[in-house]
């Protein structure tokens, strides 16, 4: 059921942007642009790549120990400004956990109307390179995003093998949105989100980056829509850009096969 009535689709942009490795501060202007510039473009949803704000190396050039636990200062910043531009963010951000100090690759929903923000910490983590510092999470549980009353959360390779989705199918998620940093090449995406599609029946909406990185060059990176299978849309930039769609939560499908582009 949708915990609300809709005579519109819904317009959901996604942040296709190009961090810089290592700058927080500079990345944290760059989504903030990014997510006030979709606001006004009429966006209710807005998604974001993973670990956007430090780049996806980040650890071998800033290290870890700026890492907090969530909501902090700046975090509590986004959820006002998500509450302000009454929007729905779903900003990916590393976290230390509370009270064991383990580190998470994390995605948060903000809307500005909760004590603490919803999230989800990627299971499938890399334990050697890039992703070492991160502790895998352990559950996958879907939340309630209006006008959804239930969304399930991905980040990159969770959506590897169709397991993690398929639990929370059955937890009642209706669709799946992925933050993702998946470069293109020989360990690129090679048919994952579209068999993720076809063992949940869910519509499934990555939002992946672009520019180089560490070792990655993520220019030619994707944002897919996918469902049922197929590919609906893949959006792909050689800088930071907004995708906007047009989503029609009563059929679970795009509206119209047409995204608008905005250049950052």
């Amino acid at each position: 059921m949708l915990t609300a009535m809709r005579t519109h689709p819904l317009r959901i942009a996604f942040l296709h942007l190009a961090p810089s490795l290592g700058d927080i501060s500079a990345n944290q202007c760059l989504v903030e642009q990014a997510i006030m510039t979709a606001a006004e473009r009429g966006a209710s949803w807005v998604l974001t790549p993973e670990l956007v704000v430090c780049g996806y190396g980040f650890a071998d050039r800033i290290g870890t120990e700026w890492i907090t636990p969530q909501p902090d200062g700046w975090m509590r910043h986004m959820e006002r400004l998500a509450a302000d531009l009454q929007i729905t963010l779903f900003l990916s951000h590393p976290e230390r956990d509370q009270g064991t100090g383990a580190l998470h690759n994390s995605l948060f929903v903000l809307t500005g109307k909760t004590a603490r923000p919803d999230l989800h910490r990627k299971i499938h983590t890399l334990r050697t390179g890039s992703e070492s510092w991160s502790t895998p999470g352990t559950t996958a549980i879907p939340i309630q995003v209006p006008p959804l009353d239930q969304v399930g959360l991905l980040i990159c390779a969770d959506a590897y093998s169709p397991a993690i989705a398929t639990r929370l199918r059955q937890q009642g998620a209706q669709m799946l949105i992925s933050a993702a940093a998946w470069a293109p090449g020989y360990h690129g995406p090679n048919g994952e989100w579209e068999q993720c599609t076809k063992e949940t029946g869910l519509p499934l909406l990555v939002c992946n980056r672009t520019g180089p990185d560490r070792t990655m060059d993520f220019t030619g990176a994707e944002s897919v829509v996918v469902q049922d299978g197929v590919r609906l849309l893949s959006m792909s930039a050689a800088r930071s850009t907004i995708f906007l769609i047009e989503w029609d939560i009563y059929h679970q499908t795009l509206a119209t096969p047409l995204c608008e582009r905005i250049e950052l």
